[in-house]
This record gives structure tokens, C-alpha cells and sequence, in this order.
């Protein structure tokens, strides 16, 4: 017999940048335990993969195309999410970009801050606006996820803007939990670590410099896989978490801590 909490039957999550990488593993967890599931994303091919992908488990599931940087872009889909749905018990505001090329600060371009801001930090507070607007509307609470970065915590060296914004989300969703847990809504942040999705592809196929000196650093000797965030991603959208609110959760395979 399953553990009771961890049912996700007639729940309902939302996950941003889910047609792929860790999103995807996020989803498919998800959907395994029961979650009804919508997911955003700006490639229509990778989207509608991943919707046939997530119908083999059985439930209800749904895609948008959305670009969470365009503001009016996440009140649509939003809206539509719930129309389809019926509501929303879980978000996480997973969508991101990375650096296009390493840069120290003082050659970093005003249009590549501009640019990391507006996905990674302004596209998350959309989002999470419009899932906690309507989640305090609903009065049933809920849980909120932000996928922030080990570079929240740590020196990411050329790459100040893309830490800069994973920082922000951790504080975001410190102060989001702290407002919202009279409505029964928590909120929390991930941090992985080095982790094989598409956006990091270029450094995990044929890059020694990266297998020699950065993956011999990860205690458990691997870089991350999207599946790795499922039980995770599960942990938080249960019932079993009612009372965890404002935590960052790291899942970097202990690198942060050697």
C-alpha cells in the first residue's frame, strides 16, 4: 500500500518549461501519482512529444505554448490552464534560460541581463502572481515551486546575471511563503545542480574539460537527469508537505556541500 499523502489523485499541477529536461521528469512524476497535468513551452513540437509522452500515465494532460517572459502571454495561458483543468492545486515555475557565452561583469551586454531577467526572473513572478492569485481566490490552498540554481548559493563565475536571477527567486519565495501561508498555500525553491537537460547539452557531450574537473567534484559521480527531480517534485505538490514552506532544496548530488 502507497503512502496516502503522496496520492496526487484529482490534483491538478502546472509545470512551465515542462515539455522537456527537468520540467519533463517533474511532469512525468507527477502524472504518475495522479496529477492531472498542463505544461507551457515555446516549442510546439517538444510540446505536443511531450503531451503524448505524459498521456500513457492515465491522466488528464494538456499543452500551451507560452512565453512566460510576455506578461499578457501568462495571464492567457493561465486562464486557459484553468478553463481546461478546472483549477490549479500546484505550480512550478520551472521555465529558464541560460547565458548565451560566459561573461565577467564588465563585459556582460545590457540586452543579455535584459534577457536572463526577463525569462528567468520577471517570467517566474508571472506566473507564480497568476497560480497564487488564483489559488487565494479558490481558498483551498496550494503549493508553489520555483526552479532556482546551486548558483543562488554559490560564486557562478561569468555568469553574475544568470545567478543574480536564481538568487532572487530563492528570496522571492521566502517572502511568497511567508504571505501566503495563512491561505494554506506554501511555497519553495529547487537548486539543482549539474544536470543533463537540453539547455546544458554543450557542456555534457564531448567536453573534457568538463568530465575531468567538474563531474570528478559531484560526490555520488554523475551529473543530474530530469527523472532525478520526479520524487521531488511529488514530495512537494502532496499533502504530505503541508507544514514545509520557504525551504530551498538542493539536488546536486552533493556538490555544493564537497
Amino acid at each position: 500500500m502507497s503512502y496516502k499523502a503522496f496520492d496526487l489523485t484529482g490534483k491538478v499541477s502546472l509545470v512551465t518549461g515542462g515539455n522537456s529536461g527537468i520540467g519533463l521528469g517533474m511532469a512525468e512524476a507527477l502524472a504518475q501519482a495522479g496529477a492531472g497535468i498542463c505544461i507551457w513551452g515555446t516549442n510546439e513540437a517538444k510540446n505536443a512529444a511531450a503531451l503524448k509522452h505524459l498521456g500513457q500515465f492515465g491522466t488528464k494532460v494538456h499543452a500551451i505554448r507560452c512565453d512566460v517572459s510576455d506578461e499578457a502571454a501568462v495571464e492567457r495561458s493561465f486562464a486557459e490552464t484553468v478553463k481546461v483543468m478546472g483549477h490549479v492545486d500546484n505550480c512550478v515555475a520551472n521555465a529558464g534560460v541560460s547565458g548565451k557565452g560566459a561573461a565577467p561583469i564588465h563585459e556582460l551586454a545590457t540586452d543579455e541581463w535584459r534577457r536572463m531577467m526577463g525569462v528567468n526572473l520577471d517570467g517566474a513572478f508571472y506566473t507564480l502572481r497568476a497560480a497564487s492569485r488564483h489559488m487565494v481566490e479558490r481558498g483551498k490552498g496550494g503549493s508553489l515551486v520555483a526552479m532556482s540554481s546551486s548558483a543562488a548559493i554559490e560564486g557562478a563565475a561569468r555568469n553574475s546575471h544568470y545567478g543574480a536571477t536564481k538568487g532572487a527567486l530563492c528570496a522571492m519565495i521566502r517572502a511568497i511563503a511567508v504571505e501566503l501561508a495563512r491561505y494554506r498555500i506554501r511555497a519553495n525553491s529547487v537548486l539543482p545542480g549539474w544536470i543533463e537537460t537540453p539547455m546544458t547539452e554543450r557542456l555534457f557531450q564531448n567536453n573534457k574539460p568538463f568530465e575531468e574537473k567538474v563531474l570528478p567534484r559531484v560526490p555520488v559521480r554523475r551529473g543530474g537527469v530530469g527523472a532525478d527531480f520526479g520524487p521531488l517534485a511529488v514530495y512537494l505538490a502532496s499533502d504530505a508537505t503541508a507544514y514545509t514552506t520557504g525551504q530551498n532544496f538542493v539536488v546536486d548530488g552533493g556538490y555544493t556541500i564537497f
